[in-house]
């Protein structure tokens, strides 16, 4: 009786094992989510949908975008993190729920390393910094030593973490005084930079750039350690006198913690064939969005780096997480 117990035990671990691999192998067999934390028409929302249109052809299922905006992204982050790991819900992300939000809150329901695993880094955003014409300088030199002339008197406006910490880096290294002006988003202050009730902004170039073309703003510099092919003209911060200044807003995509290699691998495979397109990395760049493709570990360590990092931003600027 012992025997057969036994023998059956190792039959039913057989072909539970062989049913896994079967429907990994399977995979997919039916339609794939795509969990955006933020709203229709942000450019993690326009880099999400560019890639899921060329995945549905790679994968031979549609790739849906689901968007659960809000609450710094924390309520889409819970929503992947407790899903099921089956490869059948992913998370096209920013530095926000894997980074910044890491940085500014004191508690949060999701763990940005446990509760997920890391599928491919999926591009960057180079962020402009631009200036009211108000303002007496026309160099990233002039504009630090106005500061320092008028401590206190330039306001920054910022309706994103990236939008925010790029100008606190800023301020700790430039040793420069600036008040903080929160809005929900940077469309926002955009607009408020034009009517001059905020001095600087930094903005993903497809945003700052257009009113600096239309001679409206003054374009500084770009905040990336290479100049963006958007804005050849403009020099980075660090060429510009701020030496190692760099500060990017990135993009990810993660599954659900558990979500077996082999799937996680052929996500990785139709992600980068998506990215190398011609016709989606056109469309990125025009969005502003610089893409760029990598390998689970090596998304892993990044986003360890970009952590630690921004904890030491918000540090040195005496943020209080929230």
């Amino acid at each position: 009786m012992k025997k057969l117990i036994v023998s059956l035990l190792a039959l039913a671990t057989l072909f539970a094992t062989g049913s896994v691999g079967h429907a990994q192998d399977a995979y997919p067999s039916r339609n794939i989510r795509f969990v955006v934390p933020f709203t229709a028409g942000s450019a993690t929302d326009t880099l999400a949908r560019l890639l899921a249109n060329r995945m549905s052809v790679t994968l031979g299922r549609t790739v849906l975008v689901e968007n659960i905006a809000g609450g710094n992204g924390i309520p889409a982050s819970v929503n992947v993190a407790r899903a099921t790991p089956d490869g059948y819900t992913v998370m096209v992300t920013a530095n926000t729920t894997h980074a910044g939000n890491q940085a500014l809150l004191k508690q949060l329901p999701y763990d940005a390393v446990a509760d997920f695993e890391p599928i491919t880094k999926l591009g960057s955003i180079t962020l402009a910094l631009v200036t009211h014409p108000s303002v007496q300088a026309n160099n990233l030199q002039e504009l630090i030593a106005y500061a320092k002339a008028n401590p206190g008197k330039l306001t920054f406006g910022a309706g994103s973490s990236s939008s925010r910490m790029s100008a606190e880096l800023l301020k700790s290294m430039a040793r420069i005084d600036m008040l903080y002006v929160p809005y929900k988003s940077n469309p926002q202050a955009v607009t408020d930079l034009l009517g001059g009730q905020i001095s600087i902004f930094f903005g993903d170039v497809s945003t700052a750039l257009p009113p600096v073309r239309a001679g409206k703003l003054k374009g500084i510099a770009v905040s990336g350690l290479k100049r963006s092919p958007l804005a050849p003209d403009l020099p980075t911060i660090d060429e510009a006198g701020l030496k190692g200044y760099e500060l990017t807003a990135w993009f990810g995509a993660y599954a659900p913690a558990k979500t077996p290699k082999p799937i996680i691998d052929k996500l990785n495979a139709a992600f980068r064939d998506a990215l190398a397109d011609k016709d989606v990395s056109g469309r990125l760049l025009t969005a502003g969005i610089e893409p760029e493709a990598s390998t689970p570990d090596e998304l892993k360590a990044f986003q360890a780096a970009e952590t630690t990092k921004w904890k030491k931003i918000a540090a040195d600027a005496r943020i209080e997480p929230e």
